[in-house]
């Protein structure tokens, strides 16, 4: 397999590979925080993933039932497919991220955390409410622990 077109295609095979497994691990580990934190709030598994949903819907996505929490699974690893291929074009354009993943994949959680906080939700149909002391806590550790570092980790070899 000496031919460069083989050699690329069997790399961007690869790359597509990890790039889906980086969306499936952090996705879920993301939700599952999610689920574990604000059920700890009095919110069950549904009304979590309504809520992401709520993004695109507004208040009628707590009226929907499943279908609506469906549609929160979707958007919820949508967002984490974008997350990761961010990351991957990152370091594909900067090689040197690949070496300090660890410390790279924590810092980049946390800013995805205040990306989406400050600058995705205030512009969707979610209604404002105040972030708290312990949810920007669980939001920055958890992103940075179970979002960013897992990406890092799975793309460090891509």
């Amino acid at each position: 397999m000496n031919n460069p077109i083989e050699i690329w295609e069997e790399q961007r095979a690869r790359g597509l590979r990890l790039l889906g497994l980086a969306t499936l691990v952090a996705g879920t580990l993301d939700a599952l925080d999610g689920v574990v934190f604000f059920g700890l709030h009095g919110l069950n598994p549904i009304q979590v993933l309504q809520y992401i949903a709520s993004g695109l819907l507004g208040a009628a996505a707590f009226s929907g039932g499943l279908s609506t929490a469906g549609l929160g699974a979707l958007i919820h690893y949508g967002i984490a497919l974008v997350v990761a291929a961010i990351y991957l074009l990152a370091i594909r354009s900067i090689p040197a991220l690949r070496s300090r993943w660890l410390v790279v994949g924590l810092l980049y959680g946390a800013v995805v955390y205040l990306a989406m906080t400050y600058g995705v939700l205030p512009h969707s149909a979610v209604a404002p409410s105040p972030v708290t002391p312990a949810a920007f806590a669980n939001g920055i550790l958890g992103h940075a622990l179970f979002v960013g570092l897992p990406i890092a980790w799975v793309l460090r070899k891509a």
